[in-house]
């Protein structure tokens, strides 16, 4: 059992009441989660102040409290621990109760807008075919080998992410690749952990509800890449125009991909249909089974990942070949009577509907109507709800304004500020129905033969989020539903 002393090793400390020569039985940052003999971390996050659960904490057992000032009343035989930045200290403190797990197997974050997931994901698949058991944290799901942990966070909680990486080592892995939100690097989540190399995707517009503008968007990316040892690789995006930026200062060993400029790896895009990418990187020519241009970036970012942890060129390229991405990223499915393409899809940011729409305009043969469904969460950021509408009226044949995860707002107001500017030609591709499930049976009532149908939005997703409840709903079982309907 762990030490408190040696738990707060590298803690920045101010003050100090009690003994930390005291074991610590389990370590948390919510109160009631406290066991016996737990020390409790008060963090002041987003929605609530820890400090005002140490009480609470203490009645659980917790023994050790680490806090950033004293609370008014101190109880006898609990040691307190004052510290520059609670948020930081549970980061280094739980790294060091679960046994330092990131400097026992090589640990990758993979942060950026667009693109985390299969990038994270195709890693994932890659080691695990080149025989190297490894670990996943990632939107879609967690995984430990082959065994699925189901996830509700982008990047997990600072405590429920140190113990998964530890039991990522205990079960024998060798790599850990995960998602970097900027929630969690902002949150201090990644604070304490080692990491081998850190990749970048893109950025653009998303979580401005959060972070108010998109510079202090970019900073906390950025400060990633700031933090990283010297020991680290840093993988960037030679072609987004942040890309250069996010490693400017910092001291990992620097590589960039590209398909537009001269890069350590260099991608070229020969074919793009649905039968898969055709394209040479490094001068090699290779086929992949993923479809479309946004996917030929994150097929570099893996490839120079693997590259970087080194691994063979030729076995990589060969193995990658085969791999298919992450749930909801491109789902594709073809009516077999009518031979109408349906495509799910999780892109929720008007740059990722931009790149879908461009991919899948670029699978017309001919007069293909593209009808695309698409709605934007509630309680998340209203600015992009405009863009939103407008990429997806510009770019496709006809639309439907529909639901996504409304929450606690109206999905009516939603839809109508996602229509909001739209000009009159634009208006009139445009159909709104709040019900998501009537709104994808209309699109395949509205489809011809060989046309496209793309629903947007929320991809892998198993529910619905309406008034804090969670409704049951697939995207990609309703669509073969109306498919298979449509085919008797």
């Amino acid at each position: 059992m762990p030490i408190l002393q040696d738990i707060l090793y590298k803690v920045s400390i101010k003050s100090l009441v009690g003994n930390t020569n005291v074991a610590v039985d389990n370590i948390q940052i919510d109160s009631r989660l406290i066991k016996p003999g737990g020390c409790f971390v008060a963090i002041k996050g987003v929605l609530q102040d820890g400090n005002q659960f140490i009480d609470k904490a203490i009645e659980n057992g917790a023994t050790s409290v680490v806090c950033v000032e004293l609370p008014a009343v101190l109880v006898e035989g609990i040691t307190y621990v004052i510290t520059t930045d609670a948020a930081v200290a549970a980061g280094i403190m739980a790294h060091a109760f679960y046994g330092e797990p990131s400097l026992h197997l090589k640990l990758v974050g993979v942060t950026g807008t667009n693109g985390k997931t299969t990038i994270a994901t195709l890693l994932h698949k890659l080691f695990m075919a080149l025989d190297s058991k490894s670990g996943l944290i990632s939107t879609v799901n967690n995984q430990i080998g082959e065994e699925i942990i189901p996830a509700t966070h982008t990047t997990p909680d600072v405590i429920s992410l140190n113990a998964l990486l530890k039991t990522m080592v205990d079960a024998g892995c060798k790599f850990a690749f995960m998602e970097v939100s900027s929630h969690a690097v902002h949150q201090q989540r990644i604070a304490g952990l080692q990491f081998t190399g850190a990749v970048f995707s893109n950025l653009t517009h998303d979580h401005l509800d959060y972070h108010k503008t998109f510079d202090a968007y970019l900073k906390v990316k950025k400060s990633f890449f700031d933090k990283i040892s010297s020991e680290a690789f840093a993988i960037s995006n030679m072609d987004d125009k942040n890309g250069t930026v996010m490693l400017q200062n910092t001291a990992a060993d620097k590589f960039y991909y590209s398909l537009r400029s001269i890069a350590d790896f260099k991608g070229r895009i020969i074919d793009n249909s649905l039968s898969g990418l055709q394209m040479l990187i490094n001068e090699q020519d290779v086929h992949f089974r993923l479809i479309g241009e946004f996917n030929a970036y994150n097929l570099l970012a893996v490839y120079a990942t693997a590259i970087c942890l080194g691994e063979d060129k030729q076995e990589v390229l060969t193995v990658l070949s085969n791999l298919t991405g992450a749930e909801g990223r491109f789902d594709y499915m073809i009516s077999p009577k009518e031979n109408i393409i349906g495509i799910i899809d999780y892109a929720h940011t008007p740059d990722a509907l931009l790149n879908i729409l461009s991919t899948v305009k670029k699978l017309q043969k001919g007069g293909e109507q593209i009808i695309t469904v698409v709605g934007c969460g509630g309680d998340r950021d209203k600015t992009k709800r405009k863009l939103m509408g407008n990429a997806a009226a510009t770019f496709s044949h006809k639309v439907i304004f529909t639901s996504d995860n409304p929450r606690s707002e109206d999905p009516n107001s939603i839809i109508k500020e996602m229509a909001e500017g739209l000009d009159i030609l634009l208006q009139k591709k445009v159909l709104s129905i709040v019900d998501r499930r009537e709104a994808i049976k209309t699109a395949v009532m509205l489809a011809r033969p060989e046309d496209i149908i793309l629903v947007a939005g929320k991809g892998h997703e198993k529910y619905q989020e309406i008034k804090g409840v969670k409704f049951p709903f697939d995207d990609n079982n309703i669509l073969k539903e109306f498919f298979n309907e449509l085919d008797k």
